[in-house]
């Protein structure tokens, strides 16, 4: 059972988002509520389909001892938090190729010639492509990943904040993945705030567009 309720305003959900650095440590979140958050953060866009993202849900004692040393100066939101979400891009999210192209033609999607004209083409690329060119998507990727997380959140009733400043270096390897394989976006705290947040300036639209 949820303890909070849904919200269903947009602007509300991106104008009042804010980084929430302390949680109430008496709220949790459900595997199934959490499981439907990462579902529908996953409805986000991915070079071609291949959802590279991984979610890791440190919410237990035991993972968030683990975490904790390497969280360096977010030690409040690991201690506060209902969880902590590593998000991670896979570099060998190309081994889903054909379920993902497969499921799409079976759910009428997309056309069976369309898939099949499209599957080597992909393979083909992937193949070749540098692996700092894989590297970049699965982080661009992940990263779109984790924002529409975090506005799930929000319309659930939750807050986040994301965290850049740990040690990417060793938490994939100190929770059973391969680091090799799976390169780390960011960690998201999520929970229910103990306070507001503060707001924060952003620069005018004309500082950080151009018109051509």
């Amino acid at each position: 059972m949820s303890n909070t309720l849904k919200n269903n305003d947009f602007q509300d959900i991106f104008g009042g988002r804010r980084s929430i650095k302390v949680y109430d440590p008496t709220v949790k979140i459900s595997r199934e509520e959490m499981a439907e958050i990462l579902t529908e953060a996953t409805r986000a866009p991915s070079s071609v389909n291949l959802q590279p993202w991984r979610f890791l849900v440190i919410e237990s004692p035991e993972a968030k001892a683990i975490l904790a040393p390497m969280a360096r100066f977010n030690q409040r939101q690991v201690e506060t938090s209902a969880a902590v979400i590593a998000v991670f891009g896979d570099l060998n999210s190309i081994e889903n190729l054909e379920e993902i192209y497969s499921k799409s033609v079976e759910l009428g999607y997309m056309p069976q010639e369309v898939k099949e004209n499209q599957l080597p083409i992909i393979s083909a690329y992937y193949g070749n492509m540098p692996p700092e060119v894989n590297r970049d998507t699965a982080l661009i990727d992940g990263g779109l990943a984790a924002m529409q997380l975090m506005l799930v959140a929000r319309a659930h009733g939750y807050d986040t904040n994301p965290i850049g400043g740990y040690e990417k270096d060793k938490i994939a390897e100190a929770f059973g993945l391969d680091p090799v394989r799976h390169v780390p976006v960011m960690l998201i705290s999520i929970g229910k705030a103990a306070d507001s947040g503060y707001p924060s300036y952003r620069l005018p639209v004309d500082k950080v567009a151009i018109w051509k």
